[in-house]
């Protein structure tokens, strides 16, 4: 492999002309196929493989009246009027207050029609006679006026306090989605500082950020270009752009560190290129495959758009590779010595070897102190990481959060003062699907069964079809959507003997349920057949049991502190006033298996830019400490930089005022800087220093078996340093 990227890249820095017309061309093709096909769905879920999701597609067959109408143009608004302590909703006076907010709130624009919560024949009066529930119907709703509709009603309540009732606004009408936050731009302008210093040059660092800026554009085009094709998520470009842009950017930084080493050691400028691609290059290839593997594996929850938010990232991800091995070699031709700092351009300053500088820097203390005392200073970094991983254990997820997110509006309060006054599941019933013959005898029976279980406050009939083969319940629970009996009553009425018919339960707290049992099952299988296969990558790569076994040990360390930090801050509210987006929610259900794709494809990245260069060092001779010492001291400055790259990228996410994208930026930046820094840099070097020359065994008959690939670019140690030209036609 080595030998045919140095290949790769000594070809594209000749020519590199060409490299940059066909770059450029593709961007031009995918601007036109992006402009002219971009096309957004509504990034549900399909459901398909689940009895909750079989049950609503029958529902909607048999009974098509039973559909949501809540859709662009019409949408529903509750108004929830409580009277103070002591008093009545139903007395003269507070029905007087009651009549005018119901008037006023049927003069506002897009209100068809105010339901009467006094009506005899639909009351929607608490049992204690003090709380009242008007439903607003609403028509022409838009996406440019939706807000101002939602403004309108809620001054509607204001001036109902106004008058002495307590009054909230509930429903389903969605206001205007939060805007981006602009922390996501500061990061990336602080990826691009770090950048300078890192390289102490401004063409080497503009290099880096126009290579993986360039990449990402052509990646996110060349998804919304298949929108035309297929419409995509919303939501499938923020993670695009989060993993397209960071992974540029690192493995840009991981080729041009290496393109400067070769500089400083004496090599020509073609050579420096063709050897830093055949080595640097050869990581990237595999930290690249490692991270496509993860998000192509998302796929197995079955979960359309998740797949969809996997295989889009995927696709930056290769972009990203594909832009770092040819574009960035021709970039690096045209810079030159230009790409290292102003002082060392003219001549070429030996680098010292640690031992003969006067001092040594803070990382090589840092790594001299990791192997001295391995099992103190690694014990260390494992406890502090197992404490930061505390809060896993009381970790919610739910698919979304019962009365909206933010916990202090008025849509909030208007859900728990229902469902404090009308009972935990009167918002969220379940829909009992009954089907099979003579329906409409067997229905008392089935009801009598159904409310003779345990968590059951009610029982409605809701319709029997056309045909007499199906027919409807409505189910209310006493619990509420994401509490543990409502997930109990939705198996027991499962497994009902129901006397020949067939009961499947839906509805959304059903689909809930049976999203998160599928995201769960999906996980392990996940875990499994991702980390299988980066486990057998690693293998060929360090021609090592151990070496790949610590690295994913790691990442369970890694992935535990990511998923506290987040629970702490967004499922505690630690930390709240800093975070724009709402606090004290349930996190969302998808967050793990997302975190885990993402995290350990990103993880096994640091994993194989650090070790690979100690696996070199000790394939040359040296001692495992020595090698241990002589890789980390050759790579940590810029693994630094990269997970100090990466963090500012996410935290800039992290910031946004979305309660999806947030989480999950502040996971994976939490989640890097714990692998990067305390896994990579000190729980790995210290068990290598422990486990010694088994750390690099393998049995003979496996080392036979596996392919050997050259990572490390073994076969160009023999190759004259001036043969770059050979390298570069060779076919």
């Amino acid at each position: 492999m080595a030998l045919f990227l140095a290949r790769l890249g000594a070809f594209s820095a000749r020519r590199r002309r060409l490299v940059f017309a066909v770059w450029g061309a593709v961007l031009l093709a995918v601007v036109v196929g992006g402009a002219t096909g971009l096309k957004f769905s509504d990034g549900g879920f399909t459901l398909g493989s689940t009895e909750s999701g079989r049950a609503l597609a029958t529902m909607e067959e048999k009974f098509p009246a039973a559909e949501s109408d809540d859709t662009d143009d019409a949408g529903t608004l509750q108004l929830v009027l409580t009277v103070p302590a002591g008093e009545q909703i139903t007395s003269t006076a507070n029905r007087t207050l009651v009549a005018d907010a119901l008037a006023e709130a049927g003069r506002v624009a897009h209100v068809e029609s105010v339901s009467n919560p006094f009506d005899a024949n639909r009351p929607y009066v608490s049992a204690d006679q003090t709380t009242a529930v008007a439903t607003l119907t609403l028509t022409g709703l838009r996406d440019d006026n939706r807000e101002t509709v939602h403004e309108d009603v809620v001054a509607v309540a204001e001036h109902a306090r106004d008058n002495g009732l307590i009054a909230e606004v509930g429903g389903t009408v969605e206001v205007a989605g939060a805007e981006q936050s602009p922390a996501e731009a500061v990061g990336a302008i602080i990826a691009f500082a770090i950048l300078i210093l890192t390289f102490g040059s401004l063409v080497a660092a503009g290099a880096n950020m126009l290579g993986a800026l360039l990449g990402l554009a052509v990646g996110l085009l060349g998804v919304f270009a298949f929108s035309a094709i297929h419409p995509i998520g919303a939501t499938t470009p923020t993670l695009a752009a989060m993993i397209g842009l960071a992974v540029g950017i690192d493995y840009g930084l991981f080729i041009l560190a290496r393109f400067r080493t070769e500089l400083r050691e004496g090599r020509s400028i073609d050579d420096a290129i063709a050897r830093s691609i055949g080595t640097a290059g050869s990581a990237v290839v595999f930290a690249g495959i490692t991270v496509i593997i993860a998000l192509v594996g998302l796929s197995v929850v079955r979960i359309s758009f998740i797949t969809e938010m996997g295989l889009a990232a995927a696709v930056t991800v290769a972009v990203a590779v594909l832009m770092a091995l040819t574009f960035l070699p021709a970039l690096m031709r045209v810079m030159g010595r230009r790409a290292l700092p102003r002082k060392e351009r003219a001549g070429r300053p030996p680098v010292q070897p640690a031992a003969e500088r006067e001092g040594l820097t803070f990382l090589e203390r840092w790594i001299r102190l990791v192997v001295k005392r391995p099992l103190v200073v690694g014990g260390t970094a494992i406890a502090a990481l197992l404490v930061a991983s505390i809060p896993v254990l009381s970790l919610t997820t739910a698919l979304s959060s019962p009365g909206g997110e933010d916990p202090d509006s008025t849509q909030r309060a208007a859900y728990e003062q229902i469902a404090t006054k009308f009972g935990e599941g009167s918002q969220n019933p379940l829909l009992v699907l009954v089907q099979g013959s003579d329906v409409a005898t067997k229905l008392p029976a089935i009801t009598e069964a159904i409310t003779g279980l345990d968590h059951v406050a009610a029982v409605n009939p809701a319709g029997v079809s056309e045909a007499g083969d199906a027919a409807l319940l409505q189910v209310v629970p006493k619990s509420g959507p994401i509490d543990d009996a409502t997930r109990e009553l939705v198996h027991d009425i499962r497994a009902l003997d129901a006397d020949g018919v067939e009961l499947a339960v839906t509805g959304s707290t059903a689909v809930d349920i049976d999203t998160n049992q599928m995201l769960s099952n999906a996980l392990i299988v996940y875990l499994v057949l991702v980390v299988g296969l980066s486990l057998l990558l690693m293998i060929v790569l360090f021609r090592s049991l151990l070496v790949p076994l610590l690295g994913t040990l790691g990442f369970l360390l890694s992935l535990g502190t990511a998923i506290g930090v987040t629970v702490a801050v967004f499922q505690w509210g630690w930390l709240d006033p800093l975070f724009p987006a709402p606090a004290g929610n349930p996190l969302l259900s998808l967050l793990p298996i997302l975190l885990v794709g993402i995290l350990f494809g990103l993880a096994m990245d640091y994993q194989v830019f650090l070790v690979s260069r100690m696996h070199e060092a000790h394939r040359h001779g040296l001692s495992p400490v020595e090698a241990v010492l002589d890789g980390f001291g050759r790579t940590a400055a810029v693994v630094v930089a990269a997970a100090l790259i990466m963090t500012s990228v996410f935290a800039g996410f992290a910031f946004a005022e979305s309660a999806f994208v947030a989480p999950i930026g502040l996971a994976l930046a939490v989640g890097v800087l714990a692998d990067a820094f305390v896994v990579r840099m000190i729980i790995v070097p210290a068990l290598l220093t422990v486990f010694g020359e088994s750390a690099w065994w393998m049995p003979r008959w496996l080392d036979r078996v596996l392919p050997h690939i050259d990572a490390e670019g073994s076969a160009l140690e023999q190759t004259d340093p001036d043969a770059t030209q050979d390298l570069a036609t060779v076919r």
